[in-house]
């Protein structure tokens, strides 16, 4: 009997991963395409921009039009990755399919013009729409569709950066701050797995990043004891990203809500928070702060900068981190984890050269940290560190990201995200 039993599990378990591989195929083919495309396109609107400096002065009336696009075809879209997140939770009110074409064409509009934002929410949303159409079409129950779901996420995710087991962890660790429902595991590693492969099938390359850095292990006694001053800078910047984290986390929700408050004529928000973008960049005398900022025109501060020494100012993280908190919080559309990796990677270069430490570790650290104290997902966090860096000083990763994780709240960037437990066992 119970070989009979284990027998019928097999089979069960075998059915589950066709069934859920066969799912997952069109999502990732469709995800995977998309996001290629989103990501060329982001490539010449960042190129385009760069040969137009005077496309800056516009960002006012592009957020007029971001608006309006919303308002009258957007609806219930423009809730972005909160709606996903709440549709998982709790089905019913659907993803719309006009939210993919939506969110690529405003993203677009706000880089062309110099928004400071990011990629992931593109393409997350982008993932999530395909999903919600799909689950639709081969007319899955709730539970399914929101499987479904989550694996749109983690397509996207996985797509847009390049690294597929971090995207499949960052669908399953984002729904949930400390707690993990690993029921969707294999169908969300087989959904990013995929998505990256169509991606980089288009001819698509991801940044590469590198640590250079020659440290001894922490996995020896001798190790880390020559390296404890050194562990002690970790975990101060782990503390440091997670405030950071924390800080444009409250930023970016309180310029939303303050501008909703006193702006009564909805149209104009976008319009104060292009002209203070203008104003800024004129007062700082750089465009560093415009847009993704992966990379940037001659010795510009940048996300790959910061691997470097002398790559960022002491606060360049800080106006990397108002220019974004304006952006976003003014309703201009992107995402919010490539600016902070730079945030992170910024703030970890300036850390580096007060203390000594090497500032290509530091950068990279501080590149996972801020994202795992504004996301609250600090494993996939770890994970990314990995697939980026390799995995020499994974242990470092896991220091650096956890700790920022404590020291971040219990809220972050996504409101819909919801508390597993508390951080602090309360």
């Amino acid at each position: 009997m119970k070989q009979l039993n284990e027998r019928f599990q097999f089979i069960a378990i075998t059915r589950h991963l066709i069934r859920w591989t066969l799912l997952c195929i069109p999502l990732s083919l469709l995800a995977g395409s998309v996001v290629a495309l989103f990501l060329w396109l982001l490539d010449e609107t960042t190129r385009l921009r760069w040969q137009n400096p005077w496309l800056l002065f516009l960002l006012p009336f592009s957020g007029v039009l971001i608006y309006f696009m919303y308002k009258l075809a957007g609806k219930n879209a423009e809730a972005g990755n909160n709606l996903i997140i709440d549709e998982i939770h709790q089905p019913g009110g659907g993803v719309p399919g006009r939210m993919g074409p939506l969110v690529l064409a405003t993203t677009l509009i706000t880089h062309l013009f110099g928004g400071s934002a990011g990629r992931e929410g593109t393409a997350v949303q982008m993932g999530g729409s395909i999903a919600a159409k799909l689950s639709q079409w081969f007319r899955l129950n709730e539970q399914d569709r929101s499987v479904l779901l989550i694996c749109g996420i983690a397509a996207g995710f996985g797509a847009v950066f390049g690294t597929p087991v971090t995207g499949a962890i960052f669908a399953l660790e984002v729904l949930l701050i400390g707690r993990i429902n690993l029921q969707a595991l294999l169908p969300c590693l087989i959904a990013s797995m995929l998505a990256d492969l169509t991606c980089t099938a288009y001819g698509i390359h991801h940044t590469q990043y590198q640590i250079d850095s020659v440290l001894p292990s922490l996995s020896s006694f001798a190790g880390a004891k020559s390296n404890a001053l050194l562990l002690l800078t970790v975990i101060a910047s782990g503390v440091l990203s997670g405030l950071a984290a924390f800080s444009f986390a409250e930023l970016t929700h309180a310029i939303k809500r303050i501008a909703n408050h006193v702006i009564k004529i909805k149209w104009l928000i976008p319009v104060v928070g292009g002209c203070l973008i203008i104003g800024l960049t004129i007062i700082l005398g750089t465009r560093d702060y415009l847009g993704l900022g992966v990379t940037n025109p001659g010795e510009g501060v940048s996300i790959v900068s910061s691997f470097q020494e002398g790559g960022a100012g002491y606060c360049s993280w800080f106006w990397k981190l108002l220019f974004t908190a304006i952006t976003l919080g003014a309703g201009y559309k992107g995402g919010e984890v490539t600016p902070l990796f730079f945030i992170g990677a910024a703030l970890g270069n300036a850390i580096a050269m007060i203390t000594g430490a090497p500032v290509d570790l530091m950068a990279g650290l501080g590149f996972i940290a801020v994202f795992a104290g504004a996301t609250n997902t600090p494993i996939a966090s770890t994970i990314m560190g990995i697939e980026l860096f390799g995995g020499e000083y994974a242990v470092w990763y896991a220091i650096a990201c956890f700790t920022a994780f404590y020291f971040s709240g219990n809220a972050g960037i996504y409101t819909s995200q919801r508390p597993g437990v508390s951080k602090w066992g309360r």
